[in-house]
């Protein structure tokens, strides 16, 4: 009798377990479609929208808002959702109700003609108009970057070349600006087995597959690993579900046009150009000595995309009396959006862009 009754809890233990793996599908399929309905959520209208690319004006959720805005910009190879993953895991739900007046640049999907955009475009072109229209749409005279990843590169290089005062701050958060830290992605660009001219003149653009091949190279066993981890958590429903909305964008890349990828292989992958002040938009070298707004950049203790080498002494590249850097726990995705981002990231960037947006 002693020995029955706790063999009996482990025999419904397991049965359960069995029965929720079952129900979910492990594969994630099912369930996914049902989570994913509340991928970016958070009520937002269209302001501006140019080819692919779409501008979007966050509702507030405070009756006052800070006077500068805050413009997100996103990489140009990720979905912007993991900055809205869900109402309880919102970079841009937490700065909404911190009282910012919040805008997000979506890059959208390129389409086959909008295969010769570089980075002419990007920066000289799309990301300007973008703050041009936030300028209009807020009343106010100027606008807080905030660049995750390759978009804070773009901000970056934006700013630099920001003939005036659109931008009254600038924050980064794991942006690469040193190719020598990025090994694996300068390793292809330098590889004689590997001709990017010759990719992008067979497929125009870059497939989405592609960009998450090379990004998978870096850690081969990530996901196996992941999915490990969600069977070891399989009774924990709320674990599951930030596993599904984590994979689900980990493998939502978007498609780089081939002009951007061709210019990023060989001017910042294996010449280093934007480290070295030699990299040209529209004929304008960019100096980042020229930022000299308020700037701060955040680094991912344990980022495997863009390693602390790959931002060292981003620091010291810019031109700013009023500049910080910070590292903190976690790695590239889970320092936005993972379980503890809510204590480490988003408390620290907004508390120091509340005292520089008033």
């Amino acid at each position: 009798m002693n020995s029955a009754g706790p063999h009996s809890a482990y025999e419904e233990k397991i049965r359960d377990a069995v029965q929720r793996v079952l129900s979910r599908n492990i594969s994630g399929l099912k369930t996914l479609e049902d989570i994913a309905l509340d991928f970016g959520a958070t009520p937002k209208e269209t302001i501006y929208s140019k080819d692919s690319m779409r501008l979007y004006h966050y509702t507030p959720t405070t009756d006052e808002v800070y006077r500068v805005p805050v413009l997100l910009v996103m990489s140009l190879v990720s979905r912007y959702y993991i900055l809205d993953l869900a109402p309880d895991q919102s970079l841009v739900r937490f700065l909404l109700d911190s009282g910012f007046d919040v805008y997000l640049v979506d890059w959208g999907i390129p389409r086959p003609e909008h295969s010769e955009f570089t980075l002419d475009y990007y920066v000289g072109e799309a990301l300007p108009e973008c703050i041009e229209e936030v300028k209009a749409d807020s009343g106010e005279d100027s606008v807080a970057l905030v660049g995750y990843c390759l978009g804070g590169t773009l901000a970056m290089m934006t700013t630099a070349l920001c003939p005036d005062d659109s931008v009254h701050a600038l924050a980064c958060f794991t942006t690469p600006v040193d190719s020598n830290g990025m090994r694996l992605y300068k390793a292809w660009a330098e590889s004689k087995s590997f001709d990017i001219d010759e990719l992008v003149e067979e497929l125009g653009n870059i497939p989405a597959q592609f960009i998450d091949a090379m990004i998978q190279a870096l850690r081969p066993l990530q996901k196996t690993a992941g999915r490990m981890g969600m069977l070891d958590n399989v009774l924990n429903d709320k674990f599951v579900e930030a596993h599904y909305r984590f994979e689900r964008w980990s493998s939502d890349h978007i498609p780089m046009t081939g002009g951007t990828a061709r210019q990023l292989f060989n001017d910042f992958l294996r010449d280093n150009k934007l480290l070295k002040n030699q990299l040209e938009i529209k004929g304008q070298r960019v100096d980042l000595k020229n930022i000299t707004v308020p700037f701060m950049h955040i680094a991912a203790l344990h980022d495997h995309i863009v390693p602390a080498a790959a931002s060292k002494g981003i620091i010291d590249l810019v031109g700013s009396e009023d500049k910080k850097e910070i590292t903190l726990k976690g790695g590239h995705v889970s320092l936005v959006a993972g379980g503890n981002a809510v204590y480490r990231l988003w408390p620290q960037l907004s508390d120091w862009l509340s005292e520089r947006c008033v």
